[in-house]
């Protein structure tokens, strides 16, 4: 069967910074028990708030959407010569894997030069990758898998198929997360860095699936892009690392 989360389970402490404003916070509590893993329908409003922007935002603002899909991609090649993309397997909505599409923002290779973590002064990161990762204009790829359904704009973040087992292991509910589509902008990145423990993950996680409704996915976006534009997107100490270019 598959596990069912509880409060006692979400409520354990993490490395997570302290909430936004406007913003669900997690307690000591939730009343996320009794959620299975594939039991909820998605929300009606969800595939069109995911499509509607996208395309909205590609076609209003075509030129600048045309400099970004040319130059980022000529200033990674510039810098090495490498791929210009990153794909990597995750987990997606209820266990099913895809691939998901970043520029890269590593040197090749990055796994054998360095240890699994990325922080500030990072060698492996590349010029141009530090910008992206800023910005999080290294996850505009992701349009592409929007497009496709592997993950929405707001949702759980997807891992990487040995992080997400990592995490299981650690913490047995920590499927339950699948239930939703994925998405780019999370409650978990808002409270706190990408290397948030995974029970604190889970938590955010299981309480956004809880609160989850049209104008929360709407504040959640608005920050995301808010902490992007001034370059605090994912920020913490460390990064734990998505791959050899995540």
């Amino acid at each position: 069967p598959v596990p069912v989360a509880t409060p006692a389970s979400a409520a354990s402490r993490g490395a997570c910074g302290p909430p936004r404003t406007g913003i669900p916070v997690a307690r000591k509590a939730t009343t996320a028990e009794g959620v299975r893993v594939g039991a909820i329908r998605e929300p009606g409003y969800k595939r069109p708030f995911d499509l509607a922007p996208v395309i909205t935002a590609h076609i209003l603002l075509l030129p600048f959407w045309i400099l970004i899909w040319s130059l980022i991609p000529l200033l990674i090649w510039l810098e090495d010569r490498g791929p210009i993309f990153y794909r990597q397997e995750r987990f997606g909505l209820n266990g099913r894997v895809f691939n998901m599409l970043k520029f890269r923002s590593m040197v090749r290779d990055a796994d054998r030069i360095g240890a699994g973590w990325t922080g500030d002064g990072d060698p492996r990161v590349t010029r141009i990758g530090r910008f992206l990762r800023r910005t999080a204009l290294d996850e505009v790829p992701q349009v592409i898998n929007i497009l496709r359904g592997d993950i929405g704009l707001v949702g759980p973040r997807a891992l990487p198929i040995a992080m997400h087992e990592q995490a299981t292991t650690e913490e047995p509910l920590f499927p339950a997360r699948l239930q939703v589509r994925p998405g780019g902008a999370g409650l978990a990145l808002l409270h706190g860095p990408r290397h948030c423990s995974p029970r604190r993950r889970l938590k955010y996680d299981l309480l956004y699936i809880e609160k989850a409704s049209f104008w929360l996915d709407v504040k959640i976006l608005l920050l995301t892009l808010w902490l992007a534009a001034t370059g605090r997107w994912g920020t913490g100490s460390r990064k734990p690392e998505e791959g050899p270019n995540g």
